[in-house]
C-alpha cells in the first residue's frame, strides 16, 4: 500500500506539472466565447422569493449520487420548494432536521411503470441519474443512462411535471461513434421530443470531485484538469458544486427557448451566480 501511494504521489506530481506546460496551449482549443448567462444581472434574492411564493414541488433521481447530493443540499439551502421527493432504488439516510421534511419514493427502476404515482403531483424534475459503462458493463450503462432516465421523464411528463434538468455530459451526440456520447445524445432528444414546456440540458466536462467510489484512472484525470483549472478556465473540467449551483439557479430563470442547453461554460457562469443562502 505504501509503496502504490508513493507511486500514485508521482504521478500526481508529474500530471500537474505537465497540465501547468500544456495550460497555455489549451486556451487556443479552449470555447472561449462568452456565455449568455455572464452578464445575467437578475437579483437572485428576489428570484428566488418569487418562486418560492408559486408553492411549487420537485422530484430528484440520482441524489444518491455526486451531483444529485449537492444538488439536494443547494435546493434545501435556498428553501425555493415546498415539497421535494427523492425517487430511487434505495431509502436515504440523512443527518440533520433540514433533511425531516423530504419524501422518498423506493421505486424498481426495472418496473418503473408500476411505480407511476412517485411521478404524479410535481411541477420540477431534476435528473442526476447514471452509470459508466466500467461499473455497469455496455449493456447496463445503455440501461440506466438511457432506458431508466427516458422511462423516468415519460412518467414525469404524464405525471403532469412542466420543467424537467437533465444532467448529461459535454460532446453528447446522438450520432456519436463513442457508446457513451451517443446514448448521452439519444435520451437528450427522446425526452426533447416528449414536449415539456421547458427542458434543461446541462453538459458539464469532467466533474471535479472526490468521488466516494474512485478508480485510479479517475482520480489521475482528476488531479490534471484539477492542475489545469487552476491556472486558466476551460470547457474540458469543472469542480461538481457547480453543476448542482447552476440546475438550482437555472429553475428561477424564463429563458425564451423551451429547449435549452448549458454547455460547460453556461454551467461556470450559472454556478457563479449566489443563492439566497
Amino acid at each position: 500500500m505504501k509503496l502504490l501511494g508513493t507511486s500514485l504521489g508521482k504521478e500526481a506530481w508529474i500530471l500537474s506539472v505537465t497540465a501547468l506546460i500544456i495550460a497555455a496551449a489549451l486556451v487556443y482549443f479552449d470555447d472561449s466565447a462568452p456565455s449568455e448567462y455572464t452578464s445575467m444581472a437578475e437579483d437572485m434574492k428576489t428570484l428566488e422569493d418569487n418562486f418560492r411564493l408559486q408553492n411549487k414541488s420537485c422530484f430528484i433521481l440520482g441524489a444518491s449520487g455526486e451531483t444529485g447530493r449537492l444538488l439536494l443540499q443547494e435546493l434545501l439551502e435556498r428553501s425555493i420548494f415546498s415539497k421535494i421527493t427523492l425517487i430511487g432504488r434505495r431509502q436515504l439516510t440523512f443527518e440533520g432536521k433540514a433533511n425531516d421534511d423530504l419524501l422518498q419514493e423506493v421505486v424498481d427502476f426495472e418496473k418503473l411503470d408500476d411505480y407511476a404515482d412517485a411521478f404524479k403531483g410535481h411541477d420540477v424534475g431534476y435528473c442526476c441519474l447514471g452509470t459508466t459503462r466500467a461499473k455497469a458493463g455496455a449493456d447496463g450503462f445503455v440501461r440506466v443512462d438511457h432506458d431508466y432516465v427516458l422511462k423516468s421523464a415519460e412518467l414525469a411528463k404524464a405525471g403532469g411535471c412542466t420543467h424537467f434538468h437533465l444532467e448529461s455530459s459535454r460532446g453528447a451526440d446522438k450520432n456519436s461513434n463513442f457508446l457513451y456520447l451517443k446514448v448521452k445524445g439519444q435520451v437528450e432528444a427522446e425526452i426533447e421530443s416528449l414536449g415539456f414546456e421547458r427542458f434543461a440540458i446541462y453538459r458539464p466536462g469532467v466533474l471535479l470531485v472526490d468521488r466516494r467510489e474512485s478508480r485510479p484512472g479517475e482520480w489521475l484525470a482528476r488531479k490534471f484538469f484539477g492542475a489545469v483549472s487552476a491556472v486558466c478556465s476551460t470547457s474540458m473540467s469543472i469542480p461538481i458544486q457547480m453543476v448542482a449551483k447552476a440546475m438550482a439557479s437555472n429553475t428561477l430563470l424564463q429563458p425564451e427557448q423551451k429547449t435549452e442547453i448549458l454547455e460547460n461554460k453556461d454551467i461556470i457562469s450559472l454556478g457563479k451566480v449566489k443563492g439566497n443562502k
